[in-house]
């Protein structure tokens, strides 16, 4: 990958639908990204990151043929071929599945919007800087949905689920006590009561980050 603190945001979009698709080549050229290639299948999108080297791949999940998961299934062999490759994905409904698949193999760097949220450009914009840099960007909605899907997760309080899925949408400390209006050591103190009701080992800070969100969007253990 090239430096991406020299240049701006270089990306490959894949959407079947022209219009989609050429809409979000002007919003995101408009806001000052660079566009390297736009397609409409998976196998043209295999081909043009092979080609451009972007910093990041903006993909609708359901591509041709089929329109079910070719998306998905290409992001995977995308982070295969190209490990730090900045992956987000979109989708008009929510699939609780595909964020499993997703994040299967860890979360860095791994974006998943409802295509709605598209709309909100700013937001996007800042997702997609967020997947390049390594973070993780996952609707607020597919947070909910993952949330109420995960019993074992009873034991936090309303406050803790909202800071967990801060937490699953990328966010830092400093930045999850301005969304929620509380102090940075009031985020600090959710989230250590996190780790502990979820029964996650003292190791480093980012690592037990990552796994509080891969704890309830994998199902992986069971708090007592």
């Amino acid at each position: 990958m090239t430096d991406r603190t020299q240049h701006a945001l270089r990306l490959v979009i894949a959407e079947d639908a022209a219009v989609v698709r050429e809409g979000l080549v002007g919003l995101l050229t408009d806001r000052g990204l660079e566009v390297a290639a736009a397609v409409g299948d998976p196998d043209a999108l295999l081909a043009a990151v092979d080609r451009t080297r972007p910093d990041a791949v903006v993909a609708d999940i359901r591509m041709p043929p089929t329109h079910r998961d070719e998306g998905l299934r290409a992001a995977a062999e995308l982070r295969r071929r190209h490990p730090g490759l900045g992956i987000l994905l979109f989708s008009q409904y929510i699939e609780t599945s595909y964020a499993h698949t997703l994040l299967a193999d860890g979360p860095a760097g791994i974006g998943y919007l409802l295509k709605d949220r598209v709309l909100d450009v700013e937001e996007f914009v800042k997702a997609l800087h967020r997947v390049v840099a390594g973070g993780t960007a996952l609707d607020p909605d597919v947070i909910s949905r993952l949330l109420r899907a995960r019993p074992t997760l009873a034991d936090l309080t309303p406050r803790e689920h909202e800071t967990l899925a801060h937490m699953a949408a990328g966010l830092t400390n400093s930045a999850i006590a301005a969304r929620m209006g509380i102090s940075q050591r009031a985020v600090e103190k959710h989230t250590a009561t996190i780790f502990d009701k979820l029964e996650i080992p003292r190791t480093t800070a980012t690592h037990r980050r990552v796994q509080a969100v891969l704890h309830y969007l994998e199902g992986e253990g069971t708090p007592s």
